[in-house]
């Protein structure tokens, strides 16, 4: 019984190993979901022609052993699918050591490829980069090379119309006291205008009146990061209630106001620990197409 016992923990013990060397150096590192959906804008008319939005979120840059490689594999494949527009959903930057304007320096450095290929890009701002004092290098950082930081406010996406016609980027602040204006976002935006919304955590989505996000994207949960296949609440991540319902994919039904609509992006980075488990960092590519 002794040997059976021993055996048993050292398969035990080889299984664990072998687990924690997946999610440190493998899934991270090598295995990326790219998804692709197409979404219908009730603002779009029928004839507009279809196009392509790319988001991705959270590079943690700042975290120990972040994955700055996968962040650059993301944005080479944007810039060979040239979008409309790259949305990118906040957490930029994660610790205060070392000093933020390096970790900054860093996510310039990667990102950059995107406004040299000339894509339009926008930014929402994240909560890490709020707890480490970083938000405003993170904008001066983003806008200097062109990127254009949201901070509860829309703006168009050049190339795609005029006025109210053009499709437009709302950004919500992250879900930290008096980040959030959602009025403040919405009031930017021209009457009837297709739109796309950008957030930080799911949690925001709720706040949206109804019929004003016909598509929204958000981040924030690293899809759970270390978790069970097939039981998404089952994860690592230290997640709210509510927070537990929307962790990857599409929202359920019934998860904010009427014809509202949100995806939930897994990221790229890591808090905590460098590991992922059955959540692949992800970059998503919605085709938007007008409604007949």
């Amino acid at each position: 019984m002794k040997r059976l016992i021993t055996r048993a923990g050292a398969v035990l013990l080889t299984v664990l190993v072998l687990l924690v060397g997946y999610g440190v150096l493998i899934e991270p590192r090598f295995l990326l979901n790219e998804e692709r959906f197409t979404v219908t804008l009730p603002q779009l008319p029928a004839d507009a022609p279809e196009r392509t939005v790319a988001v991705f979120s959270d590079l943690q840059i700042g975290m120990w052993f972040s994955n700055d490689d996968m962040a650059e594999d993301i944005v080479e494949k944007v810039v060979e699918e040239r979008p409309a527009a790259v949305l990118i959903g906040g957490d930029f930057v994660y610790s205060r050591s070392p000093e933020p304007a390096e970790q900054v320096d860093e996510v310039v450095e990667l990102l950059t490829p995107l406004t040299e290929a000339d894509i339009p890009t926008f930014a929402v701002l994240g909560n890490h980069d709020y707890r480490v004092d970083a938000s405003e290098e993170v904008v001066s950082g983003l806008e200097g090379i062109g990127i254009r930081v949201l901070r509860n406010e829309a703006a168009p996406i050049p190339g795609t119309g005029a006025g109210d016609t053009a499709l437009h980027v709302v950004g919500l602040g992250p879900a930290r006291p008096g980040r959030t204006d959602v009025d403040a976002a919405l009031a930017e935006l021209p009457d009837g205008a297709p739109r796309v919304v950008l957030m930080h955590n799911p949690t925001s989505f709720p706040r949206l009146p109804a019929g004003s996000a016909p598509l929204a994207s958000a981040g924030h949960t690293h899809c759970g990061q270390i978790t069970i296949p097939f039981f998404p609440l089952w994860s690592y991540a230290e997640l709210t209630s509510k927070e537990r319902t929307v962790t990857d994919g599409w929202a359920p039904s019934g998860y904010g106001a009427d014809e509202n609509r949100l995806h939930v992006n897994c990221g790229i980075g890591f808090s905590l620990v460098p590991m992922r488990i059955a959540a692949f960092p992800q970059v998503v590519f919605f085709d938007l197409r007008g409604a007949a």
